[in-house]
């Protein structure tokens, strides 16, 4: 993953202005869910994953998570596996990517699961 939680790696092949939303989402061992909203904004860039049945719930993805976005097949592949996804804090809100605290412990999750590869 970046160095910077929050931001896409320069060759993970995202494109800036894409309309990632309803794309599948695939961990390093198989699918998770597809993107139900997304940022791309400098230094807050993120996914919001819907896991459907698999995880109840949503999920707030930072965007160095992002091994590879492959826009011919509007899949994005993360560099996590299908337990780390699934383990990771809940997205309940909208309001929860403005709360200091949740995003403290996204942080805390995703960088843990970055030094974990």
């Amino acid at each position: 993953m970046a160095n910077d939680l929050w931001e896409y790696s320069p060759t993970c092949g995202h494109r800036t202005g894409t309309d990632l939303a309803g794309w599948s989402v695939m961990a390093t061992d198989g699918f998770v869910g597809r993107v139900d909203g997304h940022s791309e904004e400098a230094g807050d860039a993120w996914l919001v994953l819907d896991g459907g049945a698999w995880i109840f719930g949503k999920l707030l993805i930072p965007a160095s998570a992002v091994l590879r976005c492959e826009a011919d097949e509007k899949t994005i592949r993360l560099a996590l596996t299908r337990g780390q996804v699934e383990d990771a804090p809940q997205h309940l809100s909208e309001a929860d990517r403005a709360d200091g605290q949740y995003r403290q412990d996204v942080a805390a999750y995703f960088g843990e699961a970055a030094r974990s590869r």
